[in-house]
C-alpha cells in the first residue's frame, strides 16, 4: 500500500513526498480512512509508530478543500517541544495545500504571548497547545472555536499523567457538541477509557500492541545504590564509543550535576529541563541534533513526542515509573541502525519495576555486576515494593554522594558516605557525603568526648520530656519529613 490509495488530494501527497515519507505505517493504514470517513477514533499507538502523521495527513487534506473561514482543528498536546514539533510537520505536510497553523504553549517571553494572541484573533486553521496556556488565551475572550471541526488529544495518557484533566474538561466544554473527536495515547489505562467515555461518540478503535525493543538493542540493567549511579555512569562512559545519548533523569535536581561530571571527563553535553526557558531548551536540543554535544541530560520531558532518535545509547539514570516508558525511551536507539545500547541504574526500591517491563517485552534484561572497586549492590529482589515511606536516604537524592573505596573515587566525589544496604530500611538515613562534623571544643580531648556522651544522654531525655508534653497538646511532629 502507498500513500496514493487513500484518494488524498495531489497536494496533500506532494507535500508527503517532500517529506520523504513513502509508505504508512500500520497506524496510518488504519486510522486513515477513518478519519476521512469522519468517524470519532480512540487509538492506542506509541511513540515512533507515525502517530502523527496518521492524523495530520487526513486532517490537512480536509482542511485544504473545505474552504473553512475559521479555526477547524485543535489539537492538544502535554508539552511544549511536542507543541512545536507538530507544528513543523503541519508546515511540512501542507507546505503545497496552504494551510496555516499556530503552536500555543507557554514559558516563553510576552513578545511570544502577543503573537500568539494575534494569530489567535486573525485566525488559523489548525492550533496546537498545551492546555494550560489555550486556557489562558480563553479567558481572555478573543479565542473563537465556536465553529470547530476537529479535535484531537495526543499523548491523552502523558496529559492526565501531568494533571491536565480538569484543564481539558474546560477546554472541551467550550467546543461545538458536532464535531470529530480523535485520542491518541501510548497507553489504554482505565482513566483514558473513561475521558473517552466522556468525549467520544461510537469511537472506532485501534489498538496497536506496544511494540518489543529492537532485537539488535544492548539492554543492560545496573542494580545499584542512589549514591553509586554517578561514579559508575563515569566508569561506563570511559569504556563506551559515544556517539549521541541521552541520559534521562526522574529528578531535575540531579540535570546540571551530571552535566558537570560528563564535562569534567572530557565529553560535550548539555542538559534540558523545565527550569530552562523555551528559547534555552530549543538551543540545546538543537545543538544535539546538530552533533554540538554528545550527550544531553534530560528529565522526562524528553521521554515522548521528541522527534530525536537513532541514537547510539540511551542511559536511564532512574529506573522509568511505566514500562511503556522504559520501551519509549530505549526506543529511541537502534531505530536507524542494527545496534544501540540502552543501560538502566536500578535502585532498592524500583527493582519491582524491572519485573513489569519484563513482562511487557517478554524478555529477561541481563542484570550486570558493579564493577569490583564499587563496593555491595543491592541485591535483587523485584517482589520488595518499596511505596516511597517516611524514610529517605539523605545521599540517595545526590547522585554523586560517594559509592566507590576511597581510593578509587573520582577526585570530585568527597568522601564519607557509605552505600545503604538493603536490610537497614528501618534505619535512620545516611548523612549527605558532604555533610561537615561538627568541631570538638578546643583542648577538650577524651574528656571533652566523655562529656558530649553524657550531655548527649541528658538531652535525649529532655527530648523525650518535651515530645510527650507535645503529645497532649498540639501532637507529635511528623518525622522524617521531606524537605522543601
Amino acid at each position: 500500500m502507498n500513500f496514493s490509495s487513500f484518494n488524498l488530494h495531489d497536494d496533500v501527497l506532494t507535500g508527503i513526498n517532500s517529506m520523504g515519507y513513502n509508505s504508512p505505517t500500520p497506524v496510518q493504514e488504519q486510522a486513515i480512512p477513518l478519519i476521512l470517513d469522519q468517524k470519532d477514533m480512540i487509538a492506542c499507538a506509541q511513540t515512533g509508530t507515525g502517530k502523527t502523521a496518521a492524523y495530520l495527513l487526513p486532517l490537512i487534506d480536509k482542511i485544504s478543500h473545505g474552504n473553512f473561514d475559521h479555526t477547524s482543528t485543535l489539537i492538544l498536546v502535554p508539552t511544549r517541544e511536542l507543541a512545536k514539533q507538530i507544528d513543523e510537520q503541519v508546515e511540512g505536510f501542507g507546505y503545497f495545500a496552504s494551510v496555516s497553523s499556530i503552536a500555543i504553549y507557554g514559558g516563553n517571553k510576552g513578545d511570544d504571548w502577543d503573537q500568539q494572541k494575534r494569530a489567535l484573533t486573525t485566525g488559523a486553521d489548525i492550533i496546537i497547545a498545551t492546555p494550560g496556556r489555550l486556557l489562558s488565551h480563553l479567558a481572555m475572550g478573543y479565542v473563537k472555536l465556536d465553529q470547530l471541526n476537529h479535535l484531537v488529544l495526543d499523548e491523552a495518557d502523558k496529559m492526565l499523567d501531568m494533571g491536565f484533566m480538569d484543564d481539558l474538561l474546560k477546554i472541551i466544554n467550550q467546543l461545538p457538541k458536532q464535531r470529530q473527536t480523535l485520542l491518541f495515547s501510548a497507553t489504554m489505562p482505565r482513566k483514558i477509557r473513561d475521558l473517552a467515555q466522556q468525549i467520544l461518540k461510537d469511537p472506532a478503535e485501534i489498538n496497536l500492541a506496544v511494540a518489543k525493543p529492537a532485537e539488535g538493542i544492548d539492554q543492560r540493567i545496573y542494580l545499584t545504590y542512589d549514591n553509586q549511579k554517578l561514579p559508575l555512569l563515569e566508569h561506563l562512559l570511559r569504556e563506551l564509543d559515544v556517539q549521541s545519548m541521552i541520559i534521562f533523569t526522574s529528578r531535575k535536581s540531579n540535570v546540571n550535576q551530571i552535566v558537570r561530571s560528563l564535562l569534567k571527563i572530557g565529553f560535550t553535553a548539555e542538559g534540558i529541563s523545565s527550569d530552562m526557558t523555551q528559547d534555552e531548551r530549543e538551543k540545546a536540543l538543537q545543538g544535539f541534533k546538530n552533533k554540538q554535544y554528545q550527550i544531553v541530560v534530560a528529565t522526562d520531558i524528553l521521554s515522548r513526542g521528541i522527534d530525536i532518535d537513532s541514537l547510539s545509547h540511551v542511559v536511564n539514570f532512574d529506573m522509568p515509573q511505566d514500562a511503556e516508558d522504559y520501551v519509549h525511551r530505549v526506543g529511541r536507539t537502534a531505530r536507524a541502525s542494527s545496534t544501540g545500547v540502552a543501560i538502566t541504574f536500578v535502585n532498592e526500591k524500583d527493582m519491582f519495576r524491572v519485573q513489569k517491563v519484563e513482562r511487557l517485552i517478554e524478555r529477561e534484561v541481563p542484570k550486570l555486576p558493579l564493577p569490583e572497586d564499587f563496593g555491595a549492590a543491592p541485591a535483587y529482589d523485584p517482589t520488595k515494593r518499596h511505596d516511597g515511606g517516611s524514610h529517605r536516604q539523605r545521599s540517595g537524592n545526590r547522585p554523586g554522594a560517594g559509592g566507590r573505596d576511597k581510593q578509587h573515587r573520582s577526585k570530585h566525589h568527597r568522601e564519607g558516605s557509605k552505600p545503604r544496604h538493603a536490610d537497614e530500611g528501618s534505619k535512620r538515613p545516611v548523612k549527605a557525603a558532604n555533610h561537615t562534623p561538627r568541631p570538638r571544643p578546643e583542648g577538650g580531648g577524651d574528656k571533652a568526648a566523655v562529656a558530649g556522651e553524657g550531655g548527649g544522654e541528658k538531652r535525649r531525655k529532655r527530648n523525650n520530656r518535651n515530645r510527650n508534653r507535645g503529645a497532649a497538646g498540639q501532637g507529635p511532629k511528623e518525622e522524617n519529613q521531606p524537605a522543601s
